[in-house]
């Protein structure tokens, strides 16, 4: 299939700056953060594309982003960096950005990235 570009049609999101505050420290790679914006990215195609009916169905579509979240600790700390507080909080706003871009503002936060390790 190659590479593919993500076309995001929702307004808010298609030139949204996820993980904006991580990529101005030099503590967090910029390459691992670049996975992690493309999984958000690839989270909003999906949402698109689904379109979940309810709050059960998108938290079904967050599970998978949130474990890839979980598979990208090992690379931050090969980078010497991890997922601590400051990232947890801006990958789980992220998360919540999304979900209420989508119209589901009455989204559990933490629901959202029940899958977490992190």
């Amino acid at each position: 299939m190659g590479e593919t570009t993500v076309t995001i049609t929702n307004k808010r999101l298609a030139q949204y700056a996820f993980l904006a505050l991580l990529y101005e420290d030099d503590y967090f790679p910029d390459h691992v953060l670049d996975k992690g914006t493309a999984i958000l990215r690839a989270l909003c195609e999906r949402i698109e594309a689904e379109r979940p009916a309810d709050l059960a169905a998108l938290y079904a579509l967050t599970a998978a982003p949130t474990r890839a979240f979980n598979d990208l600790e090992a690379e931050f700390e090969a980078a010497g960096s991890e997922i601590e507080t400051v990232a947890r909080e801006e990958i789980g706003e992220a998360f919540w950005i999304i979900a209420t871009a989508y119209g589901f503002a009455d989204a559990d936060p933490e629901e959202l990235i029940a899958e977490r390790e992190w």
